[in-house]
């Protein structure tokens, strides 16, 4: 194992370390079972809306498990796990990797469940449905189809649309792929079609409406931009505005807000809040699979803080991951070292000695004679050790109202207000080197700052030098925001589309081995 000396100082979170490499959910709990898809169902508004509720979790569970991270966070860099999913972990997938075809699984399962949702409620919808109800159920299958779309497309390139599930068993051989900027005209053309189909507010909580489908159309614009690009390293202008515009509407006139606490994002209970503009909506449900967010038991370190489980002891943020953060900066090749103000780190990966009171930890009667105390991040000692996940990671029973092995209530984010402000700045900056718009300095100092870090000046303070915001500061703002979220990928498969070379640097830039941590201040009680 190559040696690595790592120290990083934290100083907002009171801790010195080294490192050595070495809601109400009540419509997801009512009918339609597998089986009534006839005529006897979707006979009332209640029922219809019933027939959509599986589009929110169960067709989406073999993603949720662990595809999510394998794909959008060991693929990019962000995160590893030392002894299993490597292939993701060494970027290199094959077709027997079990996450890559649970993800495709996955995927066309929304794909031919959503088509099999719109054709019923054509099919079946009795008089007693009003027209309002059936065009919002038939709109929240589209969203569904698009959005798979959109990671089909990002992670296999070419692939069939498929729209009628009865044409496709009638003609089985008769099965195309799509080019990828088809594809890409066809989920924003149907996002643009089914946004005005849904209410500007969610029926029900937790379902998507106008603005959620808006804020998708600014993600799909701006990736669509790179697709169509009209040169070497330039971007379409016009999907550019377009992603600008969207995200601007989504920030102005959703209603929503950034939390004020950024690690409110992942304390349970946090479902569908006023920061949220989709999530996979979970239950805890014993008996009824599917329903459920099993992803926590693969990424809790152990059991002492889990129900049954804790398979997640040999995950970790990578050491690429931990030099994103400000004030931390290498020093030689074998280490790193600095101190950092971003209230972002401990809410993403647990660090040694780091105190979470939101969560219950066995420990032994000599530590504590009632057998358990709030978490503090064990130190293991030996020549290997890791920054464990904190996102998704909740807690005991106990602490959220009821969990056990596999089965977890807490849902899973897909889509967050502040992913529209970075969209904004990123689509500011465009084909440029970099941007002084003011709105976009705004936005992405309202990312930065609620990370407890300094806002970034129009200009530097000593020497009064412009202090323009550059693709890199967007990328390097959203890495650390979206961490752990199945997000770091798909910027650099964006990013691939109109300039590969400059993803391929980024990947070829990253350490993704093994490290050890030792702190220096123990406990962290903040």
């Amino acid at each position: 194992m190559k040696k690595i000396n790592l120290k990083i100082s934290f100083a907002a979170l009171g801790l010195s370390l080294v490192v050595m490499a070495g809601c109400n959910k009540s419509f997801l709990e009512k009918p339609p079972i597998d089986a009534i898809v006839d005529a006897g169902f979707y006979q009332s508004d209640e029922q219809v809306m019933a027939g959509t509720a599986s589009l929110y979790n169960r067709v989406w569970f073999d993603y949720n498990d662990k595809a999510y991270y394998n794909l959008g966070d060991f693929r990019s860099g962000t995160t590893f796990s030392a002894y299993n999913d490597r292939g993701n972990v060494l970027f290199n997938t094959t077709a027997e990797n079990g996450e890559n075809n649970a993800s495709w699984r996955a995927f066309f399962n929304v794909v031919t469940q959503s088509n099999l949702t719109i054709s019923n409620i054509n099919k079946y919808a009795g008089a007693a449905v009003s027209p309002t109800v059936k065009k919002m159920a038939i709109a929240e299958a589209r969203f569904m189809r698009a959005l798979a779309y959109r990671y089909l497309v990002m992670n296999w390139g070419e692939v069939p649309v498929i729209t009628d599930n009865i044409a496709l068993q009638t003609n089985p051989l008769d099965v195309r792929r799509n080019t990828v900027p088809s594809i890409w005209r066809f989920i924003t053309n149907e996002m643009r079609a089914l946004a005005g189909d849904l209410p500007l507010a969610s029926a029900q909580p937790g379902r998507v409406n106008r603005w959620t489908a808006e804020g998708m159309l600014a993600r799909f614009y701006l990736t669509r931009a790179g697709v169509e690009a009209t040169g070497a390293g330039g971007r379409s202008q016009q999907f550019l505005d377009s992603a600008k515009y969207y995200a601007q509407r989504v920030i102005t006139s959703s209603g929503l807000s950034l939390l004020p606490n950024y690690e409110d994002l992942f304390r349970y209970p946090y479902d569908n809040n006023k920061e949220s503009l989709f999530e996979l909506q979970w239950v805890y449900s014993p008996g009824n699979w599917g329903v459920q967010n099993s992803r926590p038991s693969y990424l809790n370190f152990s059991n002492d803080i889990a129900n049954g489980d804790g398979w997640g002891g040999d995950k970790s943020a990578t050491w690429w991951m931990l030099s994103q953060y400000e004030g931390i900066q290498a020093s030689g090749d074998t280490m790193l070292q600095g101190r950092t103000l971003d209230k972002r780190l401990k809410a993403t990966y647990m660090l040694p000695g780091f105190n979470y009171p939101e969560i219950t930890q066995t420990v032994p009667a000599n530590i504590n004679p009632a057998g358990k105390q709030k978490l503090v991040v064990p130190n293991t000692g030996g020549d290997v050790n890791f920054a464990s996940i904190k996102k998704y990671v909740v807690g005991k029973s106990e602490d959220v109202g009821g969990a056990q092995q596999q089965v977890y209530p807490n849902n899973t984010y897909m889509m967050r207000l502040a992913e529209m402000y970075l969209i904004y700045v990123e689509a500011a900056i465009g084909n440029g080197a970099s941007t002084n718009d003011a709105t976009a300095l705004q936005y992405y100092n309202a990312v930065h700052t609620r990370a407890g870090l300094a806002p970034r000046a129009y200009a530097d303070p000593v020497s009064g030098a412009p202090t323009p915001l550059t693709w890199n500061d967007v990328f390097r703002e959203r890495t650390i925001e979206f961490a752990m979220e199945s997000m770091a990928w798909y910027d650099i498969v964006q990013l691939h589309y109109y300039n590969a070379q400059r993803a391929y640097a980024i990947l070829n830039s990253q350490d993704r081995g093994l490290f050890n941590i030792r702190t220096d201040a123990w406990p962290n009680t903040t």
